[in-house]
């Protein structure tokens, strides 16, 4: 089971939003390059990246950030903003190595399997969620689908995960949403990554004990800047417990 350390990007620089809320932001890595080699150092094989000013505006804004990002050596995945089909070929092309869809998912289901047929294991889902219903457009929507069957409607297209954020819980450090994350696994094909609300090494036990039930990996931000969370602890305890529920 992988750790995904985040870097939410937010006018070039590493921030955290309670709740999603850019009215509770925090910033915590002002050099996003320091930050990214800080985590590999720790061992880390990927890095979360969200560009948030994309997210809102629809199309790629942190480019210069993420290319930074994308020289520390690990893989990336990136969210925000991605729309469109040349939006993916540009970042694909850039090295990126996975990119979330997420309102795309929602809205233009088409371009998502579009892209996830042509760009085999790349294409991951973003399935932000609140009270089991499916957000979008920077989670300033709530919509009336729920999140399993928004997760259902992708199993046959190649899709390389769904990430499952309970936006609820995200940035807030209340715990993770281990049995709601193991449920959706268990109710679709795809592996599904965990995000929203870590606040310490229970969370990543939690989720690495239920991993034999599809969970992929954990994504963790604000523990980790907080010091609350050791990237390195972090990685070694996935791999352990992981190995042993299976």
């Amino acid at each position: 089971m992988h750790i995904y350390p985040a870097i939410d990007l937010k006018n070039g620089q590493g921030v955290r939003l309670l709740h999603g809320d850019f009215e509770k932001m925090t910033l915590y890595a002002p050099d996003v390059v320091v930050q990214a080699d800080e985590f590999v150092s720790a061992g880390c094989s990927w890095i979360h990246v969200v560009d948030l000013d994309g997210a809102l505006q629809g199309k790629p804004v942190n480019i210069k950030a993420v290319e930074q990002i994308l020289k520390a050596g690990s893989k990336v995945q990136l969210g925000g903003g991605i729309r469109d089909l040349k939006t993916i070929e540009d970042w694909l092309s850039v090295g990126v190595d996975r990119l979330i869809l997420g309102t795309a998912a929602l809205k233009n289901p088409a371009l998502l399997k579009e892209a996830a047929q042509l760009f085999e294991g790349r294409i991951a889902i973003g399935a932000d969620a609140k009270d089991g219903m499916i957000a979008a457009e920077g989670w300033l929507e709530v919509s009336s689908v729920p999140l399993i069957e928004l997760a259902k409607r992708f199993e046959d297209c190649g899709v390389a995960a769904i990430i499952f954020t309970d936006i609820s819980r995200d940035g807030a450090l209340t715990g993770i949403n281990a049995e709601a994350t193991a449920a959706l696994a268990q109710a679709i094909d795809i592996p599904v990554i965990a995000s929203g609300g870590v606040s310490g090494i229970e969370d990543i036990k939690a989720c690495a004990r239920l991993a034999h039930f599809g969970i992929d990996g954990v994504i963790t931000g604000r523990a980790l800047y907080d010091g609350r969370l050791s990237l390195q602890d972090a990685i070694e305890t996935a791999a352990r417990l992981a190995l042993e529920s299976r």
